[in-house]
């Protein structure tokens, strides 16, 4: 696996793989901060070969195998005609050096913790202090962000909305995010979205069957249910919010995407049992703070091997054990048994605490 372009190299880890899956690799890695920016990746019409900073371990390794099965199948080609079964390869590799990068870290002297959604940054509120140099840095090193905005608290209520300050830039809260070839339109101050969840969507699309029936129960505007529906080929998509911004976005949405296999709703998530009982192969419970209050509900709306999604905020002394307690609670509350087919530390959330996903099968 070499290079033998550019007039200065370095040499360094490397990952190659089918580079269609490149979108949701990148983004795992860069959650892991394992790409090295000083050399610049190189690809040719079927691969795509990314600098690390060091060998992903075993677990990553695997997740990217997944990603890239995935997206094989689903174009319908071998990820690797001449060696299936190396569909990712690791080991050294020389690459062309880049130029030294300005970054926001390099002008601040530290890392500040922020994303982007859209032309919009958003900085975490635990970096007020400094919000406005923070923000003069962004606009410096990102061109293409127009407003930086700053969270000034957690979600809240029942329609999920956090308070944002303007900080610089344009005033507004409105943008179009693009995510794997999805477009979502976005008010970041009626209805709740994060960039920081894009792997995990990913991840539970490569879960998705084609003609599977799925339940988002907590849609927002439509990253799960969208992404879903337009890349994974399932029967329908039920997704429901009790926020009417969320669902307006909701629609907006499934109409700039071009999707005809959505129901969008916008009811209490209790209300969804009696219409959708043993129907769904997949249930969505992307509601961290209080998901376990609708736990019952998911339990009816899952068929028979049907498998929910459960995500939640747990400590980092119990991450898993209390909330696998509470699904088997609910599901033998309908004499109904549970097998639990993953457990994931999505993110750190805060000190000790952790979002979590749980990836259980209803028997």
């Amino acid at each position: 696996m070499t290079n033998d372009a550019g007039p200065e190299k370095i040499i360094c880890p490397s990952l190659r793989f089918y580079k269609k899956a490149g979108e949701a690799v990148r983004r795992l890695l860069d959650e892991k901060d394992l790409i090295d920016r000083r050399g610049k990746p190189y690809s040719d019409d079927t691969f795509l070969c990314l600098p690390l900073t060091e060998d992903p371990d075993d677990e990553t390794i695997r997740k990217i195998e997944e990603y890239v099965r995935e997206t094989a199948d689903r174009y319908g080609i071998s990820p690797d005609p001449g060696a299936p079964e190396r569909i990712v390869q690791t080991g050294p590799d020389a690459f062309e050096a880049r130029p030294e990068e300005l970054t926001v870290e390099k002008i601040l002297g530290y890392s500040p913790a922020y994303e982007m959604i859209g032309d919009i940054a958003v900085i975490d509120g635990k970096d007020a202090e400094n919000a406005a140099g923070i923000a003069e840095a962004i606009l410096r090193v990102h061109p293409a962000i127009r407003t930086v905005l700053l969270s000034e608290g957690p979600v809240k209520g029942e329609f999920r909305t956090r308070d944002l300050r303007f900080i610089a830039g344009i005033e507004k809260t409105e943008t179009l995010h693009k995510e794997y070839g999805c477009r979502y339109n976005i008010d970041l101050g009626k209805a709740y979205f994060t960039q920081r969840l894009s792997t995990e969507r990913a991840r539970i699309l490569s879960l998705i069957r084609k003609g599977d029936f799925v339940v988002d129960m907590f849609a927002g505007v439509g990253p799960y249910s969208i992404l879903i529906a337009k890349r994974a080929g399932p029967e329908t998509v039920i997704a429901n919010d009790k926020n009417p911004d969320a669902v307006r976005l909701l629609k907006q949405n499934i109409e700039e995407n071009r999707v005809r296999n959505i129901i969008p709703l916008e009811e209490d998530a209790k209300d969804l049992g009696e219409r959708y009982a043993g129907k769904a192969d997949h249930v969505l419970m992307n509601l961290p703070h209080n998901a376990c209050d609708f736990l019952d509900t998911a339990v009816t709306i899952a068929k028979p091997g049907g498998v929910i999604h459960y995500y939640a905020m747990t400590e980092e002394h119990d991450l898993f054990d209390g909330s696998v307690e509470l699904i088997r609670k609910a599901a033998a509350r309908q004499g109904r048994e549970i097998e639990v087919l993953g457990k994931r530390a999505v993110r750190s959330y805060a000190p000790h605490q952790y979002n979590i996903c749980l990836d259980v099968k209803i028997l």
